[in-house]
């Protein structure tokens, strides 16, 4: 029989997850990777029990502090809009799940992400809930390894499966936080760690038309409360240097041009032009056909139709259908 290492929350995907790989024939070692509540962890203890499959718990507060909260937090403070989870899943989960396999001897990994993989390659899972996006870092090394049970499955199909299953968290809540920031309240979090930025000044065209409380309370993208001249305003750009935050019309915050650093290839790194479709949001709309291209130490993207507004710290992934090529953060 052969071992596989499960990435095992004890919520219903994992669990769902340990379900099918048993049904497939293989025997499933469940890693909790602990940062969270003692209550949490107990959860996941006990619904391994009642699976059946042994459960190791890992302190990772160290690591997701050191590869994950720190960075997070000095992007968010440089007036980026950073993506944790998306940092967070080749440095930490995946990294930990590896390592456990080869404690473990297993050939393979696996977690609960709604994507497909198939020979080395990263694929979209089902339109309603794809999370290729937010794996678009992963190691291609962890990729070769990983298996992805839930990939053509819908959540609502899963939450049927659970009930099948007659699993005790069939009916278990969806985890939407970010797991270090549990009551969602980021502004609190960055306080607790550090001095935050000064109020500053709202621009628009040049002009200052008001104060802000801190560039750490806006992303690019938002709207502005209240009115200039019967008009709305939304955030274009967040200046960390002289604590501004530039405002601008709705229709000036669409782009055509963005360039991407640190790009994880998820492919041969091209030669030349590459005919794509890019997301730089979580989000299953926006999605526009582009050209990219190396350029140095960036990837250059030109879309052809507009993207609403790009921020600076997001996550850039290129799509060839319905494979991930990889990403980088809009610079």
């Amino acid at each position: 029989m052969k071992k596989i290492a499960l990435g095992f929350s004890g919520g219903v995907d994992s669990s769902v997850c340990a379900e099918l790989l048993k049904r497939q024939g293989y025997e499933v070692f469940g890693l909790y990777m602990d940062n969270s509540t003692d209550e949490a962890r107990l959860d996941a203890v006990k619904t391994a029990e009642f699976i059946g499959i042994p459960l190791r718990v890992l302190d990772v507060r160290e690591r997701l502090e050191r590869c994950v909260c720190a960075p997070f937090a000095q992007s968010y403070l440089s007036g980026e809009t950073p993506n944790p989870c998306v940092i967070c899943n080749p440095s930490v989960k995946f990294r930990s799940l590896c390592e456990y396999a080869d404690e473990i001897g297993a050939e393979h990994i696996a977690t609960g992400h709604y994507a497909r993989t198939k020979d080395g390659m990263l694929f979209k899972g089902r339109p309603s809930n794809d999370q290729s996006y937010m794996l678009c870092r992963i190691k291609r090394e962890q990729l070769g390894r990983l298996i992805l049970p839930l990939g053509e499955y819908e959540k609502v199909e899963v939450r049927a499966l659970a009930h099948e299953f007659n699993l005790p968290v069939a009916d278990k809540p969806d985890s939407m936080e970010i797991c270090f920031i549990p009551d969602k309240d980021y502004i609190g979090w960055l306080g607790k760690r550090t001095e935050l930025p000064p109020p500053g000044d709202f621009t628009f065209n040049g002009e200052v038309v008001g104060r802000h409380k801190g560039i750490h309370c806006y992303t690019v993208g938002q709207r502005c409360p209240g009115l200039y001249n019967g008009r709305k305003l939304y955030i274009s750009e967040i200046d960390p240097e002289t604590d501004t935050v530039k405002l601008a019309l709705w229709e000036d915050l669409f782009k055509t041009e963005l360039c991407a650093r640190s790009f994880n290839w998820l492919c041969d790194e091209p030669t030349g032009v590459v005919s794509a479709t890019v997301r730089v949001r979580h989000t299953k709309w926006e999605n526009p056909p582009c050209e990219a291209e190396v350029a140095g130490d960036l990837v250059a993207i030109h879309t052809k139709e507009p993207l609403r507004a790009p921020a600076r710290g997001q996550s850039a992934v290129l799509y060839d259908g319905e494979r991930v090529l990889g990403g980088g953060f809009v610079v």
